[in-house]
């Protein structure tokens, strides 16, 4: 049985959710750790007032990954996969040790800078549930030969589970077109920039210009990224990842699917997420399977420690 640590990305965050890690040395450390390094005490930046910053999410949501990952480190669960989901990849990158935390940190606050700053109001991401890619491309062509704006696939989470970008009067529009179509549903995200597509190619080019300087190291286990969801085993090819995914469709899917068929049988989301749980369980966690999957914000860390060494023990 192996091991693999997913880290969700923009839109898993709630209120309080920081405040809400595990009480564990290595997460207390983390924190203090993340507040020098920033010069901010990092339990502000969940409150539902500092949510609203695509700054304070981005930052929180890779410390959190990160805290836990330590956590669970040091108890002796370390994964022989990480991958994470737009900004989550950060996190992935310092679990598999090819990133430094206080890099990662620097990084993902430039990351953050750069994409709110392009676009500060008026766009947004939505979730369509029930469509396949091809027929969302085919509606995003039509909307914009029929003038109701642009809008670009930013996630393939699921075969029918896609995140759109774009501006809100668009993805207004968009979502009366894809439920008329037969989607399931079309959800708004708590995200306030257009993710993952080319209105964010000027950011991307500047965060890698950034990241030229920083020191990246080739990854211990496997990181999986998101532009082609693949294993990348270099470190300037996790460097290239990291600063460019912002502009790319995140590919979450084919980095799951090659997990599984590489051996990762265990699965454990790092807080606050549940979705890449979700779709790990409706995918590859069905009767005549060996994958498990765990949110570790549902259990207590004693709990997830427990789950987890079991289900590693059953072989070997």
């Amino acid at each position: 049985m192996t091991l693999a640590l997913l880290f969700p990305g923009q839109g898993a965050q709630d209120a309080d959710f920081l405040h809400r890690l595990p009480p564990h040395d290595a997460v207390r450390a983390t924190l203090d750790e993340a507040s020098a390094i920033l010069g901010i005490d990092v339990l502000t930046l969940d409150t539902a007032d500092a949510l609203r910053s695509t700054i304070a999410v981005q930052i929180g949501l890779t410390v959190a990954g990160v805290a836990v990952a330590r956590a669970l480190a040091h108890e002796g669960l370390v994964p022989r996969f990480s991958a994470g989901l737009s900004v989550g990849a950060y996190a992935a990158a310092v679990s598999c040790g090819s990133l430094a935390f206080a890099d990662a940190l620097r990084m993902v606050r430039k990351r953050a800078e750069l994409m709110e700053n392009a676009w500060p109001s008026g766009y947004g991401l939505s979730a369509i549930a029930g469509l396949s890619e091809t027929q969302i491309e085919t509606l995003a062509e039509i909307s914009a030969r029929e003038n109701d704006g642009a809008v670009y696939v930013a996630n393939v989470n699921a075969p029918r589970q896609i995140v759109v970008a774009g501006a809100d009067a668009a993805l207004d529009n968009f979502a009366r077109r894809a439920l008329a179509a037969g989607a399931r549903k079309a959800q708004r995200l708590a995200v306030s920039v257009p993710s993952h597509c080319e209105l964010l190619a000027n950011a991307a080019e500047a965060l890698t210009e950034f990241a030229r300087g920083i020191p990246f190291q080739a990854p211990r286990g496997v990181y999986v990224d998101n532009r082609g969801g693949r294993p990348l085993h270099t470190g300037d090819a996790i460097r290239a990842d990291l600063a460019t995914n912002m502009r790319y469709t995140v590919r979450w899917f084919d980095a799951l699917t090659v997990m599984v068929e590489s051996g990762a049988n265990v699965f454990v989301e790092a807080p606050p997420g549940q979705v890449l749980t979700d779709i790990a369980r409706e995918h590859y966690a069905d009767a005549a399977s060996d994958v498990t999957a765990v949110a570790a914000s549902g259990v207590s860390l004693e709990r997830l420690t427990a789950i987890v060494k079991r289900r590693l023990g059953k072989e070997g």
